[in-house]
């Protein structure tokens, strides 16, 4: 049995309607999955599965999405022992639990996207790829930077961001 860790992109249904947590673990037992567990409730789902692709896991979890919600979502899912190499990744470690964030995407991303983004940091923001994937230091608040609006599916690719706090939450739940 493999453990998975699942990160949907917005848990926003329409007109102020998020998904519950209990719907959401419900839904990936009803899709064969089993032990699903929830942390916060932004969409963060650990499960174990027989070991498959991970392609195959988001096409069954974003297609019993919709069949459960009404809505597609991009899901992005992670094996464990990829989670947790990603908590080690952090580079940011002496950043704010909150206000180090890390946008997990589907495709790598490739390091030159750094230049493109350098223009919308605000002073003492950091930025770097790690593994594909985009770790920020907003350094004060992150709903003070000018990133958040230019780091997009249309610019970057599937992804969804997660705050340093988040991604150590789903890894110590893995460890369970």
């Amino acid at each position: 049995m493999a453990v998975y860790v699942a990160l949907l992109h917005s848990v926003v249904l329409g007109a102020g309607r998020r998904v519950v947590m209990a719907d959401l673990k419900a839904m990936a037992e009803e899709l064969g999955f089993r032990n699903a567990r929830t942390l916060v409730a932004t969409g963060n789902l650990i499960f174990e599965s027989e070991t498959q692709t991970i392609a195959s896991i988001e096409a069954q979890l974003e297609a019993g999405f919709v069949k459960t919600f009404g809505k597609h979502v991009d899901i992005i899912v992670r094996n464990a022992k990829t989670w947790l190499k990603l908590a080690e990744g952090n580079p940011f470690v002496d950043g704010i639990g909150s206000e180090v964030a890390i946008r997990v995407m589907r495709q790598p991303l490739e390091p030159q996207i750094l230049e493109v983004l350098a223009k919308y940091r605000h002073s003492g923001e950091r930025m770097a790829i790690v593994d594909g994937d985009l770790w920020i230091d907003f350094w004060l608040k992150a709903s003070e930077t000018k990133l958040l609006p230019v780091l997009t599916t249309k610019r970057l690719g599937i992804g969804t961001m997660r705050n340093w706090n988040t991604v150590r939450g789903l890894a110590e739940m893995i460890d369970r």
